[in-house]
């Protein structure tokens, strides 16, 4: 590693790739290293909720992934081969619904959009040791090279070297022994609209399309088919890993069917959730995996790390460009860290309802729970609750009260006028930029947009929401309220509050 940048990224996965997209994006000079030999072909995640589709809208990166994708329809869960519910998901709003997507194919949009950007991963670069000073991060790296950057971002998953050179802990508790885990082409006759779940004596067994990562079809073959299984007492081989599934699947699914022809990636796994106790430590900061691992099931994930990677894009931005003091970046894990505390339990919950193991959660799960799931009420609120739009920041350090919606919320996509160019999205205008929203005719307009420009840089943008009638909004480059009110005085203010203020630990 040779040239110094304002931005370590250690770690190209979809966290540290939206990182570093957002940090090119407002004009950051990062880079971006990462110990594998090149892109990983296979996926872990499979699934883009809401938030996720949002944020790679709002970076430039969601390309033609919405035709390369399947849009789940729900899942439908089974006790052996008798189906007992489906739940279906129900999106608010069908512009950002989920997507099977395979998590190689996010990477590499991420990846072609860093590359518009003047960026590039260097791979085969691992990170050995981080060492702190006054004004700088100097990190050392596998092939002996050293760099000092400004600021170190860990991206670099649940066994971040990141995080451990930092002594940052990452306490935590297992969920789930083992899953056996296999993506594979297959000959099999099911419904290719929803993923299936089957609950049995010996364990849970999840089949999910996925679509063909090579063609803008659903391809109609791939699988990706995970089992719980007892504690294996040696390792095992993809053979038998597939051999395994061609056993489990009729054996607990009672679907005789199911003709593997090969497989595209095999693991085991166990399930663990762990938190770290903290998201930054001086100049190293956490995001993704290496900041919160939890249960895969219900796709939660890479959700989770692009909504930490576009929350403390902005905020880093504008402590590089000397725009706000480094204090700021305490609202990062004060914002970030509650809803990933929130993931983690009720992903958690989830997965040990699904894998009851006694008579009496059984009975529960299969008799009273899961049959909730056929109620359209249900299915609107655990839609929601997948999608992650419902993460506010109103009682964090940079919220606010009053009516919604109140600094910290989210602010859904819109329909505004620019003055010079007409009709313009509310999403597409963010990232890099901020924007200054404002009702029709509101006399100070111009002034609040020079205000904000004063002290957050020119990108910010001036629209008009033709529907409004409230006061000003400043919006954050993340989609999240900064401040309403209506004088360039008490805006400023604010940002003499915010961007200079010490926020409590």
């Amino acid at each position: 590693m040779e040239r110094n940048p304002d931005v370590l990224v250690v770690g190209a996965g979809p966290t540290g790739l939206a990182v570093a997209c957002a940090l090119a994006a407002q004009g950051v000079a990062v880079r971006v290293v990462d110990r594998a030999d090149g892109p990983a072909a296979t996926s872990r995640a499979n699934i883009l909720h809401a938030r996720g589709v949002e944020v790679l809208r709002r970076l430039g990166a969601l390309g033609d992934l919405p035709e390369r994708s399947l849009a789940p329809q729900g899942i439908r869960m089974h006790a052996g081969s008798r189906p007992i519910a489906t739940m279906r998901f129900t999106p608010d709003d069908a512009d950002v619904q989920a997507l099977f997507v395979s998590q190689a194919m996010v990477e590499r949009r991420l990846r072609d959009r860093l590359a518009e950007l003047d960026v590039r991963v260097e791979w085969g670069v691992a990170c050995t040791g981080v060492t702190q000073t006054g004004d700088g991060v100097t990190v050392e790296s596998s092939d002996g090279a050293r760099t000092t950057a400004g600021w170190v971002v860990g991206c670099d998953g649940a066994h971040s070297s990141v995080r451990s050179a930092a002594g940052i802990a990452f306490p935590g508790v297992p969920v789930v022994e083992q899953f056996l885990l296999a993506d594979v082409h297959a000959d099999w006759a099911r419904d290719r609209s929803t993923s299936s779940g089957f609950f049995h004596p010996d364990g849970l067994l999840l089949a999910m399309p996925m679509p063909d990562p090579h063609t803008r079809t659903d391809g109609g073959d791939l699988w990706r088919l995970m089992a719980e299984v007892p504690a294996l007492d040696r390792r095992i081989d993809a053979g038998e890993i597939v051999a395994r599934f061609a056993d489990l699947v009729p054996a607990r699914t009672g679907d005789r069917d199911l003709r593997i022809r090969d497989a595209v990636w095999t693991s085991v796994f166990r399930i663990h959730r762990r938190l770290a106790e903290h998201y930054r430590r001086g100049r190293v900061l956490l995001a993704g995996d290496a900041a919160h691992v939890h249960s895969p099931i219900g796709g939660q994930g890479m959700n989770t790390g692009l909504g930490d990677a576009e929350n403390l894009a902005w905020k880093l931005a504008l402590v590089v460009h000397g725009r706000a003091e480094q204090t700021l970046l305490d609202t990062y894990a004060a914002e970030r860290r509650p809803p990933a505390s929130d993931v983690l339990r009720y992903t958690t919950a989830n997965t040990r309802l699904l894998v009851a193991d006694s008579a009496v959660g059984t009975f529960l799960r299969d008799r009273i729970v899961v049959p909730l799931l056929d109620s359209p009420r249900v299915q609107r609120a655990a839609t929601r609750k997948a999608s992650q739009l419902w993460v506010t920041y109103r009682r964090g350090p940079l919220g606010g009260r009053g009516p919604a919606p109140r600094p910290g919320d989210r602010v859904p996509d819109r329909t505004c006028l620019r003055a010079d160019s007409g009709p313009v999205r509310l999403h597409s205008a963010l990232n890099p930029a901020w924007v200054l929203l404002t009702p029709p005719g509101t006399t100070t307009a111009d002034s609040l947009v020079r205000t904000a420009r004063d002290r957050l840089g020119p990108e910010v943008s001036g629209l008009t929401d033709p529907t409004a009638t409230g006061p000003a909004l400043l919006i954050r480059p993340d989609a999240h309220l900064a401040w309403r009110g209506d004088t360039p005085d008490a805006l400023h203010r604010w940002f003499g509050d915010v961007l200079h203020a010490r926020i409590a630990a």
